[in-house]
């Protein structure tokens, strides 16, 4: 099921119940709990039509349910409050948006203590919360459900994994479909526990962790060695990373969500973090105090899981598995009419675009004579096919800006840009889209531009080639008119012609790309000459 979430700051802020009253009952607003090992996530949801939702509040509590489980076989008493603390404040936050529905689960902790049912039926008691004990198997379904809704998943084998406190799921899919899925107790809290209780962490500790995740693997995913090039991996230690591995970057994007990490980070990142004392891991850059003391174990479960599946690429879905409740209980309420696969990342450009009222015939002519000029330089300035799609996003995009205003539209661009939610791309790529519209007009690049701080030089450089092109192509099209109707573009030395076919005359074309190939000259190291038939 195809279901875009709409960020609450791109839209009104839903009014408020009046003071010191619960709010009324909102027939399209539902709320998802999980609760977990190591944390409780709440999050409460507006549907809108056609399936759509935007995020209302979004509530985490990290109260460790799960701690001391393995030597007691049960919730422990401090942890039982906490948890109950925390459900009541969510519950009390639920009620204030006047949500018409909840759906509560319990994961690893409340299946394998002693005293969850005890705990279940405690706070159905007092706070009238109804919680569902899931089976790993549901668990891993919902973190299928919600990363089949987050990512473009071609008819390729994929690896999806969700680490929580307790347990680790694991499902192997053929594109958006599952081949088979797995539940193990590899779960941060649960593996530091039993394998990691010293500070600093033991060589030896650490190397018998590492060999009971390797067998563990080895047994219960014998047959499954289809390599993978890319894991998509939820929960808190995927974000965790993340987050850290975004800070050693120095990048600095609006989102986690689709954050590509390199195998080699993890390994390196892992080494690293293992050497030092809780006390110095708790100062590390991205990683959370309260979760110093058990990232060790997760990363290790994902370093293995990467070795095993052969995948050099972990792509972050940050919404997890309380995201897979919402899409399963829109569903279940009639508020997701009709089941669909996932868009495409061009329909939902496109979708946005015109939900900001985008000049649709002049972005299409743009992109259309923007790809005719990178595919004939591609060649030579060696620019994939990703970059293609990248500069296609930005040219149907580049005016979106309009919508605020159009003085300075460009920057308003970016801003939009950036912070919409644009299936199929990355933070890095849609930093880069954003980038790309926002130089389409005015000021060139420069190192000063704030919007360029957070990129690589090397995306850096892509900003500039892409946005050179756009820049060109959005000046052929002056006129706004679609005179163009085609363009043969050839490299000569140093220099690069382009001659423009129409049913009229093109010297406003022409004048149009010529006052705006100056960021196209600079980043290629080539001249431009516009003719014309």
């Amino acid at each position: 099921m195809a279901v875009k979430t709409l960020a609450l700051k791109n839209s009104a802020k839903p009014t408020p119940p009046a003071e010191g009253k619960p709010a009324a009952p909102h027939s399209r607003r539902l709320a998802a709990i999980d609760i977990g090992t190591n944390s409780i996530r709440s999050i409460v949801v507006e549907a809108r039509p056609g399936g759509e939702f935007q995020v209302l509040d979004d509530e985490k509590a990290t109260v460790r349910l799960g701690e001391g489980l393995t030597e007691r076989g049960e919730i422990a008493p401090a942890a039982w409050a906490r948890a109950c603390e925390a459900l009541e404040r969510m519950t009390k936050i639920q009620q204030g948006y006047g949500v018409s529905a909840v759906e509560a689960v319990a994961t690893s902790a409340v299946r394998r203590a002693r005293n969850g049912a005890a705990f279940v039926a405690a706070v159905k008691q007092d706070l009238g919360l109804e919680i569902a004990v899931i089976s790993g198997e549901e668990e891993a379904e919902l973190a299928f459900l919600s990363a089949r809704s987050s990512f473009e998943m071609d008819n390729l084998p994929y690896a999806l994994v969700d680490i929580g406190g307790g347990s680790a799921e694991i499902i192997t899919t053929m594109g958006a479909h599952i081949e088979d899925l797995f539940s193990l107790e590899l779960g941060a809290v649960v593996l530091t526990e039993k394998f990691l209780p010293r500070d600093p962490i033991g060589a030896e500790d650490l190397q018998s962790l590492r060999k009971y995740v390797r067998r563990t693997l080895k047994k219960h995913l014998a047959g499954h060695d289809t390599p993978v090039q890319c894991l998509i991996g939820s929960g808190g230690t995927m974000t965790t990373i993340a987050a850290m591995v975004m800070a050693q970057r120095r990048e600095q994007f609006n989102s986690l969500q689709g954050y590509e990490v390199l195998r080699s980070e993890v390994v390196h990142l892992l080494a690293m973090l293992a050497r030092k004392p809780l006390r110095e891991r708790r100062a590390v850059s991205g990683l959370a105090p309260e979760r110093a003391d058990i990232i060790v174990a997760g990363m290790t479960v994902v370093d293995e899981i990467m070795r095993r599946f052969g995948a050099n690429i972990l792509k972050v879905n940050e919404r997890g598995i309380r995201h897979g409740l919402i899409l399963r209980s829109l569903e279940k309420h009639g508020l997701a009419p009709q089941a669909k696969p996932p868009a495409d990342w061009r329909s939902t450009v496109l979708n946005f675009a015109r939900s900001c009222h985008f000049n649709e015939d002049h972005a299409d002519q743009v992109a259309h004579l923007a790809l005719a000029i990178f595919d004939a330089l591609a060649p030579q300035f060696e620019l994939d096919a990703r970059r293609r799609q990248l500069l296609e996003a930005a040219a149907l995009l580049h005016d979106v800006g309009y919508f605020i205003n159009y003085a300075r539209h460009h920057k308003h661009s970016y801003h939009l840009i950036r912070h919409a939610n644009l299936f199929g791309f990355s933070p890095r790529e849609q930093e880069i889209v954003a980038n790309v519209a926002r130089y389409h007009r005015r000021a060139l690049p420069k190192k000063k531009h704030d919007n360029l701080q957070g990129l690589s030089a090397e995306d850096q450089t892509t900003v500039k080639r892409l946005g050179g092109i756009l820049r060109l192509a959005d000046g052929l099209d002056r006129r706004r008119a679609r005179m163009v109707k085609s363009i043969d573009c050839r490299l000569d030395g140093r220099e690069v012609s382009i001659r423009l076919s129409g049913a009229e005359d093109l010297s406003v074309e022409i004048y149009g790309g010529s006052s705006k190939s100056d960021l196209f000259e600079e980043a290629f190291g080539r001249k431009v000459r516009l003719l014309s038939d």
